[in-house]
């Protein structure tokens, strides 16, 4: 079932069931009386991330407060993606599109990683799972992504599962078309890498391409900002070997 457009659409930590009532945050309060002028009655769409999507009404508005009611259910909680998306941090401006455009294209746990040309190690997770919810928020998007603590590239590789393939972009590749690289995967459980403004280290590659759950794939003749990089990746996995 797709998503309703039309309609304001809020993410809600509360359990959701017919009949249950909840406060908004005062954030939200503010925005839906005080920007969307929404008085009682009116309806939104309510999720989250557990119980699905609900039409819920405006039960009782204050002058700070606002108390929702969930009337029925329109749209199943999904499956959680199983897409795991690692991604050197960049600056917060451009790493919040990052994060943005990975829940938008459908990456289940979001997980930032330390390389050695990482240039913002000290990226803030509350940040980004705020921007993960609004993206939600926005998209339709019913299962949130977790975004995980930092972590070094080795102590990610040490610890890795070896039954899900790890995808990462390589810069040095010796062919422009990812397609044939990716067609070749078997595995089910899937994870993107996607490296920092810099690149990898001759090292980290060098690294990477020795272990047998690595896949190297390129992104074309010509030279991506990280950010776009991320974009371009999980576009073409998930049109050669993902949910498209």
């Amino acid at each position: 079932m797709r998503a309703n457009y039309k309609m304001q659409r809020l993410y809600v930590p509360q359990d959701l069931a017919s009949g249950s009532t909840f406060d908004a945050s005062p954030e939200q309060a503010h925005y839906l009386t005080s920007v969307l002028r929404m008085e009682e009655g009116a309806e939104l769409l309510v999720f989250n991330g557990r119980d699905g999507e609900w039409l819920a009404r405006i039960d009782t508005r204050a002058k700070r407060s606002l108390r929702l009611k969930a009337a029925e259910q329109t749209r199943p909680q999904p499956p959680h993606p199983d897409l795991l998306y690692c991604f050197a941090p960049l600056k917060t401006g451009r790493l919040d599109y990052l994060i943005q455009k990975a829940v938008e294209m459908g990456a289940g746990v979001l997980q930032p990683v330390i390389t050695q040309h990482t240039q913002a190690a000290k990226a803030s997770v509350e940040r980004m799972q705020a921007n993960a919810v609004e993206a939600a928020e926005q998209c339709g998007i019913l299962a949130i992504p977790t975004v995980t603590e930092p972590v070094k590239l080795d102590r990610l590789l040490e610890n890795w599962d070896s039954s899900r393939r790890l995808i990462f972009c390589d810069e040095d590749a010796s062919t422009n078309n990812p397609v044939a690289a990716l067609q070749s995967i078997t595995e089910k459980s899937l994870a993107l890498l996607v490296g920092p403004e810099g690149g990898f280290s001759d090292a980290e590659r060098k690294l990477l391409r020795a272990l047998p759950f690595v896949t190297a794939i390129p992104l074309g003749p010509r030279i991506l900002r990280a950010d776009t990089a991320a974009v371009a990746a999980l576009a073409v996995i998930q049109a050669t070997i993902g949910d498209w």
